[in-house]
């Protein structure tokens, strides 16, 4: 050992201590210690082609493990104890390999460059720890704690969940939270196959659950009149606001849990969670994203002074520019707005690739924390995880009840709810179905009045 440490030019040595970095044991080998570099070598080979066969072969498992506070909790430990051991070892291989006759300032430099490779093997590991100690605080503070055990296979016995998703605006000017984007999205447990049902925000007369709501107002809702007009997005504040219109829920949950049983009832499907982001934290979240390409189509002034415009065009939109792209009603109307919405929505779906999100992580999650509300419990987001897989590989339509298929003034709730019943019927014959037989299939014209294209680049 001693006559190859001093063959071993200061060059060579740290050569060496770095492929010991690479590929543990390198140095034991080389100085003759086989059966302490084998082993290592061994280990370390061994770790290193499980997490590739991992990443390659198993994603959606991956991706529901990285829901799971107790999961990362421990890839964040082993990251760290990965970390310390390839510091160890490298250490350890330097002192094996470094020529004996080395003095003076030589010495110390050669071990300050060891130490900066130390540092470069720390740095990815330690942000990838923290990486998963953010997600862990994440997944913890927006998602609620388990109330109930969670089924092995939650959806057993169910066609469809459904999941309320709500576009909060609140407003400096006026009190309270106004949810002016309401659209329930409807999956088909078995095929992923979804339906977006849009509700306008101005619906009129709607009618209450059973209970105090109904109690207080048995011909619709009616808000605060005259300082109200008693639409649909005033539901979930004067819930916030009248306790006794949701007795025994707590403050922060009277809103969206009325918000849902009403919405439940207009649509006569059973919304079992709701995911609501604040407007505002909207357009933080595409500013973390470096912005959002959509074609815009007709230009858009914005602003509440229409001190701005957004130019017809395929175009990259800031966050502020995508937050009046979504909002702007100004020679337009609810309805148009509503149209920019979704397109909006799948724009952002789309570019949020793992390489963007990895990138702007922290602060997307900063913004999720103060943003993003919800009472999906956190055992049910590796389900969740698991069918929003299938999602991705089925078609997404969205269907608006606006006019001239509904009057907000004047709404045919009935009507609302049979064409959710037709729709989804549709769409569950229309997966079942052979494809040539589901392109030749009769479509009904009332229904694909209310089809939006979902594509906006």
């Amino acid at each position: 050992m001693a006559g190859k440490r001093g063959g071993l030019s200061v060059g060579s040595s740290l050569a060496l201590t770095l492929g010991s970095a690479a590929l543990w044991g390198l140095a034991h080998l080389w100085v003759g210690r086989r059966v302490t570099g084998a082993l290592l070598m061994g280990i370390y080979v061994t770790l290193v082609a499980a997490i590739v066969a991992t990443l390659f072969k198993t994603k959606p498992e991956l991706l529901s493990l990285a829901v799971q506070p107790s999961w990362l909790w421990t890839f964040a430990l082993g990251a760290l104890l990965f970390a310390a051991v390839t510091v160890a070892v490298v250490i350890r291989s330097y002192q094996l390999v470094r020529p004996e006759t080395l003095t003076g300032p030589a010495r110390y430099l050669s071990a300050l460059a060891v130490g900066l490779l130390c540092a470069l093997v720390i740095a990815p590991m330690v942000y990838a720890a923290r990486l998963a100690f953010v997600s862990q605080h994440v997944v913890t503070s927006v998602f609620t704690a388990n109330t109930a055990p969670i089924p092995v296979d939650p959806w057993r016995g169910r066609d469809r969940v459904n999941i309320l998703l709500i576009g909060a605006d609140a407003a400096p000017s006026r009190p309270g939270v106004r949810t002016d984007s309401m659209t329930v999205a409807s999956v088909d447990t078995g095929t992923g196959d979804t339906v977006l049902f849009s509700l306008p925000r101005n619906l009129e007369h709607v009618p209450m659950p059973a209970g105090p709501p109904r109690d207080r107002f048995p011909y619709g809702f009616g808000g605060e009149p005259p300082y109200t007009p008693g639409l649909l997005n005033e539901v979930f504040q004067y819930a916030e606001d009248y306790p006794d219109m949701v007795p025994g829920t707590p403050k922060g949950q009277r809103g969206p849990t009325l918000l849902k049983k009403t919405i439940s009832d207009i649509t006569g499907l059973d919304i079992t969670h709701y995911a609501m982001v604040d407007m505002s934290g909207f357009a933080q979240i595409i500013d973390a994203m470096g912005g959002v390409k959509v074609t815009v189509k007709e230009p858009i002034v914005y602003g509440r002074q229409n001190e701005g415009l957004i130019r017809a065009g395929t175009r990259k939109l800031s966050g502020e520019e995508a937050l009046w792209f979504g909002r702007a009603r100004t020679y337009s109307d609810d309805y148009v707005r509503m149209g920019r919405q979704k397109c909006l929505m799948n724009a952002v779906a789309k570019q949020a690739d793992p390489v963007t999100v990895l990138r702007s992580f922290e602060k997307l999650a900063d913004v999720a924390l103060r943003a993003v509300s919800t009472d999906i419990p956190q055992g049910l987001l590796p389900n969740l995880i698991d069918l929003s897989d299938k999602v991705k590989k089925s078609k997404i339509k969205s269907f608006q009840f606006v006019p001239p298929l509904i009057n907000t003034g004047d709404p045919d709730y009935r009507l609302i709810k049979h064409k959710v019943s037709t729709i989804l019927a549709k769409s569950s014959a229309d997966s079942s179905a052979p494809s040539g037989r589901a392109k030749h299939a009769r479509k009904d014209p009332a229904q694909e009045a209310v089809n939006l294209d979902l594509a906006c680049n």
